[in-house]
């Protein structure tokens, strides 16, 4: 999935950590059924993903405690995870329950197989990135989500660049009047734009103050008379950019995208829309979906040719300005919390204001 890179062979800087004790998607609902059970990755770690008794979704390592075959390639039966090579079971807790052809004793010590706390809510199953780890707190919620009024959209998509990358990607604004040149900005009008950047130990906010909507095609179905939009960009640890925008009392979208490193250079996204508009909601879908569509697809060629390149090079050498208003920000947060190091007292006052043109 990362084309063969390695990150131990890169020799300089790359923007890749990992935060383990966190909460993360690894699938949806709708992916992962009763009889087969489902291969993802987390951390580089491989996971076997399968629904135990009642339907609750359990998550184990992929790897057999025999002989080491991946438990992803068996199936399930009777709401445990079979090994294809010589039928070792495994319920959701990890224990080995079954043992074909073993005499008398048919259990391994408990937990043979790595076990990885898991909820399954709002349409996805969630896991606790520390195996065999208590939990803190719940998944998050994305906003408006049963709400009524709103209308609701889901997408998966890959990228093939880090966490750090894609989710600066999502959340960067200056990119999309030449990379979505025409799809949302970039048709030639700008406009001065405040930007506030607010951050504490856990996330990092972008207000823009007085961006007049959009000239492009997006900002067009959002509000065709036009107006001033309301617009917020957040990155939440461990994994989530969120962006949010608003024009007048009509117009609501909130985008909730939960990025999942399962390698340093390939991140899976889950993607909510949530929306409320005047135009009934099939118009809304039929128009957004392939303008959606056409921007990822643009975003995920330069996330892999930026990849390459830094591979390439043997490294990262960013230089950043006061506008790259949310990467660097998210790059701490990150790292930060990978090594397992505390708020600084600034944290919870940090504000920054920035005036650019858009």
């Amino acid at each position: 999935m990362n084309d063969g890179v390695d990150i131990d062979d890169i020799e300089g800087k790359v923007s890749y950590a990992e935060v383990r004790d966190a909460w993360y998607v690894i699938c949806t609902t709708d992916e992962l059924g009763r009889s087969k059970p489902l291969s993802r990755k987390l951390h580089r770690q491989p996971l076997v993903v399968f629904r135990g008794p009642g339907g609750k979704p359990g998550v184990l390592l992929d790897r057999c405690a025999h002989r080491n075959v991946p438990l992803s390639l068996g199936r399930v039966v009777d709401c445990q995870v079979e090994c294809p090579y010589h039928g070792w079971r495994y319920d959701t807790e990890g224990d080995c329950r079954k043992i074909p052809g073993l005499l008398g004793k048919t259990e391994l010590p408990r937990r043979a197989v790595p076990q990885y706390p898991c909820r399954e809510q709002d349409g996805y199953v969630w896991i606790w990135g520390n195996p065999d780890a208590e939990p803190i707190g719940e998944p998050y919620r994305p906003p408006k989500l049963d709400e009524p009024g709103y209308h609701t959209a889901r997408k998966m998509v890959t990228a093939k660049g880090t966490l750090h990358a894609v989710a600066e990607n999502a959340l960067d604004v200056p990119h999309t009047a030449f990379l979505h040149k025409g799809l949302f900005r970039g048709t030639g009008t700008t406009n001065e734009i405040k930007a506030v950047v607010t951050r504490d130990e856990t996330s990092v906010t972008c207000e823009y103050i007085g961006e007049p909507r959009p000239e492009g095609l997006v900002g067009r179905v959002l509000s065709p008379s036009g107006g001033v939009v309301t617009h917020f960009d957040r990155f939440i640890l461990p994994s989530i950019a969120q962006v949010e925008y608003g024009i007048g009392k009509e117009n609501h979208i909130i985008i909730t995208s939960f990025c999942t490193p399962e390698e340093p250079f390939f991140t899976r996204l889950y993607a909510v829309v949530t929306w409320r508009m005047r135009f009934p909601a099939p118009v809304v879908r039929a128009v957004l979906d392939p303008v959606a569509t056409s921007i990822f697809a643009q975003d995920a060629k330069m996330l892999d040719i930026q990849t390459k390149h830094v591979t390439r090079f043997g490294g990262e050498r960013y230089t950043s300005t006061e506008i790259d208003l949310l990467g660097p920000q998210i790059w701490r947060l990150i790292k930060r919390a990978a090594e397992g190091r505390g708020a600084k007292p600034d944290d919870e006052v940090y504000r920054r204001e920035v005036r650019f043109e858009a």
